[in-house]
């Protein structure tokens, strides 16, 4: 069973979804070489990721990625019970700060580019995209909402937690 923006789901493989449909997420950054990883999530799917040296992902460009794809999915969700889209695009962008609050992203924003066919079923995705785009914005998205809701992260070695400085 997995959780969808429609409720749960039967899921037709769920040896697939193992380790997503628990509420606890979990990945492990291998190094590679030289300010180069490989990410692996608990189904066995890597990503590379980087300093930004090679094509290879930056970690800021990965958050960009996963509050980008998380929308996307909710409002994939929505909108193909109505029609499947023609075209289906979504960019991010956020100007990267550093400033007395150290380094970070400024205001992220999305931007929708999906085109549906002509006709009724058409007609009937496009009424309900605005508002499935705010259903993800406001209460859907997993990633966006952490983001926008300044989740704590928390640092450990070895299991042991890295006190907070006070400089």
């Amino acid at each position: 069973m997995t959780h969808t923006p429609r409720g749960p789901r039967l899921c037709p493989d769920a040896a697939i979804l193992v380790g997503v449909t628990q509420n606890l997420r979990s990945i492990r950054i291998t190094r590679t070489g030289p300010r180069t990883y490989q990410a692996t999530n608990t189904r066995g799917g890597r990503i590379s990721l980087g300093e930004g040296q090679n094509t290879d992902f930056t970690p800021v460009e990965l958050l960009l990625v996963a509050i980008a794809g998380c929308s996307a999915i909710d409002v994939d969700y929505i909108t193909t019970r109505r029609a499947e889209p023609i075209s289906s695009e979504v960019t991010a962008h956020a100007p990267k700060l550093d400033d007395d609050k150290g380094h970070h992203l400024g205001e992220v924003q999305l931007d929708f580019r999906i085109a549906f066919p002509e006709g009724p079923e058409g007609d009937s995705a496009r009424a309900i995209l605005e508002r499935a785009v705010s259903q993800s914005r406001d209460r859907l998205c997993t990633v966006s909402r952490t983001v926008q809701l300044s989740a704590p992260v928390n640092y450990r070695i070895d299991g042991e937690e890295v006190p907070r400085r006070q400089d």
